[in-house]
């Protein structure tokens, strides 16, 4: 990087930075996790030593969070993919059922967001379709920050949960199914050429949560790609330039993942994986009744804390996949 000629090309040399900037945060993890390890190993002898028992609680607190640490170290040194280190758009898809599927939805956003929030990604909901009577049929949300891609991208595929539905007066039980699919964000460097004639671009007024600004100004922002008939559409700001702003930045991912399907067999392989949201295509199993229990069928893992699990404990499950995939795919 040294060489008075390495900016002569400047896509080559923005690659290489990227590069460096990623082997610096492994090196800055790997280092902080020993530091962490060390000052654990000086307090356990200091307690032991003084058999001070009232620092036992402290101990374990702070070897929990190494566990976890290290947990993540691991899970992100198998993140080696084009698109692994960057920004992340989800979205979730209400299946067959109505009310119980949507309300699933739901939940499944929630869980989401809990995860973000644990990985201090910042996740913004960028649209949402909510449901007639209760939860929602779709929502699209961005996830930013190192590695959201690579650690969401686990997560594509159908959901399927089992309980007492909560919206049926005999309280019979309920099978419902949503998908979820993940696309990596594109970055700026990567250029997308977007004509202006091959959009039509629409604006309404926003629904849901807003007050009084919702019914008074056509914030809302829907974007059709002609061409492809791709709708994007954003209704999450007050501001329609900023709503507009988000729709194409969505836009762009899903057109550059359309063109990356065409070229790399790699990325269709997450595309195969949006089948039939119905019985029998499931990745993962909720269970609540008649027993409580959580498991992935592609790796086995499970949890039976159901509770964690929906409130954004997905460490184990992102875990096991992608060190499934690392085992089977060797760089």
């Amino acid at each position: 990087m040294g060489g008075a000629d390495f900016w002569n090309d400047p896509k080559n040399a923005q690659a290489v930075s990227q590069e460096r900037t990623q082997l610096n945060d492994k090196l800055k993890s790997w280092n902080d996790l020993e530091s962490e390890g060390e000052e654990i190993s000086l307090l356990l002898d200091m307690a032991l030593e003084e058999n001070d028992e009232a620092q036992e609680a402290e101990l374990t607190g702070k070897i929990s969070a190494l566990t976890r640490n290290l947990d993540l170290y691991e899970v992100k040194r198998t993140l080696s993919g084009v698109h692994d280190a960057g920004n992340a758009i989800v979205d979730i898809h209400a299946g067959a059922g109505g009310t119980e599927s949507q309300d699933w939805a739901q939940i499944l956003l929630r869980m989401y967001l809990r995860y973000a929030d644990r990985n201090n990604f910042k996740a913004e909901i960028v649209d949402q379709l909510d449901g007639e009577e209760a939860g929602i049929k779709s929502v699209t949300f961005t996830v930013a920050g190192a590695y959201a891609f690579g650690l969401f991208r686990s997560e594509v595929g159908i959901h399927r949960l089992v309980r007492i539905s909560p919206f049926d007066s005999q309280s019979r039980r309920h099978t419902s199914f949503a998908s979820v699919f993940v696309t990596p964000e594109v970055t700026d460097d990567i250029v997308i050429e977007i004509n202006d004639k091959d959009l039509r671009i629409d604006t309404y007024r926003a629904s849901g949560a807003g007050g009084q600004h919702v019914n008074k100004t056509s914030s809302a922002v829907r974007i059709t790609h002609l061409p492809t008939g791709i709708v994007v559409q954003c209704q999450d700001d007050r501001s329609q330039h900023r709503n507009k702003d988000v729709a194409m930045k969505v836009l762009r991912a899903r057109l550059y993942q359309l063109e990356e399907e065409k070229k790399a067999a790699e990325v269709s392989k997450i595309h195969d994986s949006k089948k039939e949201i119905a019985w029998g295509s499931q990745i993962r199993s909720y269970v609540m009744q008649p027993y409580r229990l959580i498991k992935d069928n592609r790796t086995a893992y499970e949890s039976g804390n159901v509770d964690a699990v929906l409130d954004g404990d997905l460490e184990g499950f992102v875990k096991a996949f992608l060190l499934k995939q690392a085992n089977e795919n060797p760089s």
